[in-house]
């Protein structure tokens, strides 16, 4: 309901437009030439919209076979569990954004790259 209220307030043309807004881009931590720590969210969006999918992304990564599958591939190279959970966000957006635009069911296996 959120998601929709907001694509139809914004139009967005891209799932990566809609991911920006909502703050869901990692940005890298960075002070003068030295990279100091690992990266996070931008949180530039809207926070509630957040932490809805954030309640979605855990419940996805434990019921989604997709979500599970991308968060166990992203732990398995290293990626903290927070950054992991923070690309299952996005992947639910993206998710999203592609079902309502096409206005076609969600497909589990459909072309479901990292």
């Amino acid at each position: 309901r959120h998601l929709l209220a907001i694509m139809h307030r914004y139009r967005f043309r891209s799932a990566e437009q809609l991911a920006a807004y909502l703050g869901l881009v990692p940005v890298e931590r960075q002070s003068g030439s030295s990279l100091a720590g690992p990266s996070r969210l931008s949180k530039a969006g809207p926070a509630r919209v957040r932490a809805v999918l954030y309640m979605a992304a855990v419940v996805a990564i434990r019921y989604n076979p997709d979500i599970k599958a991308h968060y166990e591939r992203l732990l398995a190279r290293g990626k903290a569990k927070k950054s992991a959970l923070g690309a299952a966000m996005r992947k639910l957006v993206h998710l999203c954004f592609g079902v309502l635009k096409t206005q076609k069911p969600y497909q589990p296996n459909f072309a479901f790259s990292d």
